[in-house]
């Protein structure tokens, strides 16, 4: 085994809230070292690649936008059709990764790639990480685990794990240009929706599923790529495949332990109901990167405190709300109510009735 590297800073996962927590942390003037199992950050993309206007600054870098969003069109049961003034962007996933871990090694942070977290020493603050050249000991002051729902930091720290939906994606030709994002709410699609978000020249065409009502994502899936089809809205050839899991279940109990900080994904941030977590991940990053420079650099032993505080206050609320709406709709996938629109009006954030209580 080579010998002990000692930082300030481990981040664990180079997804938007890893980049993020490494630039943050670096710019303060720590040493930081930020471990990737993937051999390419962001690669393969798993996600519908949509993003609100206000992280617009974050997709400045040559490839990351792809096309600029002016709203949501939901399509309900019954055919009825609902716009909503939902404006984001459109961006290259992969890209926008690559471009935070960019300036994370800008600002100093090392980056490893290919490298994949064994298991943590949490009472000594070392983590035992693979390498392409054996097996490193990394020694700590802080760790932030950005690692996803199922992050390996947390199952070395025996926490819980996330409860997930499923997801399965489709890139295809898209052959009439498209300004909204398009959304399915349907019995066919439990504890979850169908997508269709326009990219130029093609589109991400996805559905999602709780695991619980349906193990098949692509029956559905391909039902609607045909349908679409005959449309002409679509084309036939499947450009890529991919597919991933989504934490559902709202944030962890702990935020912060053993001198570990969750962020993005790993902490529970994504939306329970839409699936939204990209925006989360960059704000929760950049917050551990920070709370991490006030406790090395100025010994500030409320730095942990703050940072539970601050996420909790900025998400807890609408993180909450969502949970309270996917079990209300659980009681309800496979019965005559899954079909009607009243039920998923109410369980779905483009309505007013969500927001009714």
């Amino acid at each position: 085994m080579n010998a002990l590297k000692q930082i300030d800073v481990l981040v664990v996962g180079l997804g938007p809230a890893g980049g993020s927590a490494a630039a943050a942390a670096a710019r303060a003037g720590l040493s930081v070292l930020a471990v990737e199992r993937k051999q390419q950050v962001g690669v393969p993309v798993q996600c519908a690649e949509f993003i609100p206007l206000p992280l617009g600054k974050y997709a400045q870098a040559k490839g990351v936008l792809t096309q600029r969003i002016a709203g949501m069109t939901t399509r309900l049961p019954s055919g009825a059709v609902e716009t909503s003034d939902l404006p984001g962007l459109m961006i290259n996933r992969a890209a926008f990764d690559q471009a935070l871990a960019q300036q994370a090694a800008a600002q100093g942070a090392e980056l490893w790639l290919g490298c994949r977290l064994l298991r943590l020493d949490a009472p000594r603050a070392i983590a035992h990480v693979t390498t392409p050249a054996g097996e490193r000991e990394i020694a700590y002051r802080l760790l932030i685990a950005a690692d996803g729902p199922h992050s390996a930091v947390a199952a070395s720290l025996s926490l819980p794990s996330l409860e997930t939906v499923y997801t399965r994606q489709y890139t295809v030709p898209l052959l009439q240009p498209q300004r909204n994002t398009e959304i399915w709410l349907s019995h066919e699609y439990p504890g979850g929706y169908a997508w269709l978000f326009p990219k130029g020249a093609c589109a991400n065409l996805g559905v999602g599923a709780d695991k619980r009502f349906t193990h098949d994502l692509k029956q559905p899936l391909d039902a609607l790529h045909r349908d679409l089809v005959a449309q002409g809205l679509v084309g036939e050839r499947i450009i890529a495949l991919t597919g991933g899991l989504i934490p559902v279940s709202g944030l962890r109990a702990q935020l912060v332990v053993d001198k570990v900080l969750f962020a993005g994904d790993a902490a529970g941030l994504t939306h329970p109901i839409t699936g939204a977590g990209i925006a989360a991940a960059v704000a929760s990053g950049e917050l551990a990167g920070e709370a991490a420079a006030r406790y090395v650099l100025d010994g500030a032993a409320s730095a942990w405190v703050d940072y539970d505080a601050e996420i909790r206050e900025q998400y807890a609320s609408s993180l909450q709300r969502g949970i309270e709406h996917r079990q209300w709709l659980n009681q309800y996938w496979h019965t005559q109510r899954a079909r009607e629109d009243t039920l998923h009006r109410k369980g779905w954030i483009a309505f007013p009735e969500y927001f009714e209580g």
